[in-house]
């Protein structure tokens, strides 16, 4: 296994589908990644997210329903 926790992994998720990783950091990630089924499989489901989300057309969600999740965000952040 690598130096990278699953939990740092998954912090790190976002930055890495951005490409915004320095080159050391996205090292590590990749190395994780090829060491960690959980991780792989997480990625996976992140990225299939992202796929279905940005599929939809803007404008689709009932603004009641856009202020519940975004106050529901604010509470996790």
């Amino acid at each position: 296994m690598t130096d990278l926790h699953c939990a740092e992994f998954v912090e790190m998720v976002t930055a890495f589908l951005d490409g915004a990783l320095d080159p050391a950091a996205e090292r590590r990630f990749v190395d994780h990644l090829a060491l960690c089924d959980g991780c792989d499989a997480y990625l996976h489901q992140i990225r299939a997210t992202v796929q279905t989300l940005g599929d939809l057309p803007p404008g689709d969600l009932p603004p009641e329903t856009r202020a519940t999740l975004l106050e529901a965000f604010r509470k996790l952040g």
